[in-house]
């Protein structure tokens, strides 16, 4: 009969297990659903509500491909306008708020106001004393050996000289940016202290792209600031898909436009061919002054004008002002070829001649 428990015993069991079963259930995970508790919490993340990340994973991506392009074609006109190597590589993307960025900049630097046309609102391009004095070196003519990085504030000539490298900034970033915005940028102002530019609200959530900018030993960060609300109004055209398919369609004029700017102030080697013929060598070595070398050629036809070696234009020979001139008659196509001069066995003639 002692093995027997009466029905007391059994009340008092039965409260006991389920006031321990509520104490293990207020002690588990206290993450509901439509189906109950959730026992497992592999995908429960913590998440910041100062901190809300308000560009997708894709779009960051898209963002990080945009400025690497930059930094290839920022790096190269760097490169020969400083006439040295210069390498310029994104290092990093990340969201944050506004005041965090400003406490990691150093003080002083080259804070640099961007003004953004059509979008609303305004970057930041903030370059590390660290290079922007190595730069400033090799503009005046330095070599960077033992440079001394001075702690203090850009000089007005220095600001001058950064200008030039922040317009050529500028330049790069609009032709990266051509495929999703006809972004065009301005530069509204510098500064050496960040901390007493406010853009955007301290809580307020940017995109921040760093780069690592390499000149010989020397070696330093550059920063893009982009507020959120300055790339609103195109956030949907930064998906992957949509900012490749875009990159794809017709490219842009304006970089034909401006390599053709460049390419007209090359010098080029223009020659005019008068008559083509051949002679021997023995001719060769035994000609003096007064001899005239003679050709098949008719002194009544035009001359040819040689760009490079290339014939492109037919010419009158005569004078201007004194000097030996060629008048431009006609262009000669491209597909036509220059007549080929056969080599025959006796070219050239001496004749008494006036010395030329």
């Amino acid at each position: 009969m002692n093995d027997l428990l009466d029905q007391s015993e059994i009340d008092a069991l039965l409260s006991n297990s389920g006031s321990a079963e509520v104490v293990a259930q207020e002690n588990g995970p206290a993450v509901f659903t439509r189906h109950g508790r959730i026992s497992d919490l592999s995908e429960v993340r913590p998440y910041d509500f100062k901190r809300p990340e308000r560009v997708s994973k894709d779009q960051m991506r898209s963002i990080e491909t945009l400025h690497e392009a930059f930094a290839r074609v920022f790096g190269a006109s760097l490169s020969g306008y400083l006439r040295t190597i210069v390498e310029v590589k994104v290092a990093t993307c990340d969201q944050m708020t506004y005041a965090e960025l400003i406490a990691s900049l150093p003080n002083p630097t080259s804070f640099n106001l961007l003004g953004t046309s059509p979008m609303e609102g305004t970057m930041c391009l903030e370059i590390s004393p660290l290079i922007i004095y190595p730069i400033i070196d090799r503009l005046l003519g330095g070599t960077n050996q033992e440079l001394f990085i001075p702690q203090r504030p850009l000089t007005m000539i220095e600001t001058k000289l950064i200008d030039k490298i922040i317009s050529r900034a500028i330049e790069s970033l609009e032709d990266a940016w051509s495929g999703i915005s006809e972004l065009k940028l301005s530069l509204e102002g510098s500064e050496s202290n960040p901390h007493l530019v406010q853009i955007v609200p301290p809580n307020e959530v940017v995109i921040v792209v760093s780069f690592e900018i390499k000149m010989g030993s020397r070696a330093g960060t550059m920063n893009l600031c982009i507020p959120f609300n300055v790339i609103e109004s195109v956030i949907d055209d930064l998906a992957a898909q949509t900012w490749f398919s875009a990159g794809s369609g017709e490219k842009d004029s304006s970089l034909a436009i401006r390599i053709g700017k460049h390419l007209s102030g090359a010098s080029l080697n223009v020659s005019g061919v008068l008559a083509e013929t051949t002679i021997t060598v023995d001719d060769l070595v035994n000609l003096s002054v007064g001899d005239v070398i003679v050709t098949e050629k008719p002194s009544n036809l035009p001359a040819r004008v040689a760009v490079e070696g290339e014939h492109k234009y037919l010419a009158q020979i005569g004078t201007h002002k004194g000097a030996r001139a060629l008048k431009i008659t006609d262009r000669i196509d491209p597909p036509e070829a220059d007549p080929v001069v056969v080599p025959r066995k006796k070219t050239a003639h001496r004749a008494a001649a006036t010395e030329n």
